[in-house]
């Protein structure tokens, strides 16, 4: 199962780029064994429209072109559901046995996602009730697809 990571915006180069191609490639190594594979980030570029809605259009078109068929479609949503770790690593696991082809992680621009782009998503996940900059919440994603390759593992987990 792909794993993909579509941002609106791009990550400048330093600290949180290099942190955030860390944790993509620890997550590519420790996943690779288990069926998850090309751990892609596609960075969408930031709409320049006048308007919030518009700007909202287009970038929703932008990441609705790069989610392939069949995938799962999970939104990094402030009003999502919180999980656990495991219970993450419980979802991975679930989607790759019903033999789903992807799973695209969207994390919108600063104005949210088109509504029609909402709908399309199986779920909405957040890390917490606070407002996270976007760069932060990409390296936390990371971060937690990396922990969830290395529990399916089978590596000790502490919290269990």
């Amino acid at each position: 199962m792909r794993i993909v990571i579509a941002a609106v915006g791009r990550l400048k180069q330093g600290p949180e780029r290099e942190l955030a191609e860390r944790y993509r490639k620890r997550a590519a190594d420790a996943g690779r064994s288990l069926g998850l594979k090309d751990f892609e980030i596609v960075e969408i570029r930031e709409s320049r429209a006048d308007n919030a809605e518009r700007r909202m259009l287009e970038e929703s078109i932008a990441i609705a072109n790069v989610i392939p068929e069949r995938a799962v479609v999970v939104l990094l949503d402030e009003r999502g559901e919180s999980m656990g770790s495991g219970v993450f690593a419980g979802r991975l696991q679930s989607w790759r046995a019903q033999d789903r082809g992807a799973a695209v992680f969207i994390i919108g621009g600063a104005d949210g996602l088109a509504p029609r782009l909402r709908d399309k998503a199986d779920l909405a996940i957040a890390f917490g009730a606070a407002t996270w900059p976007h760069q932060l919440v990409r390296i936390m994603l990371l971060e937690q697809l990396y922990r969830a390759a290395t529990i399916l593992a089978g590596h000790p987990y502490h919290r269990s």
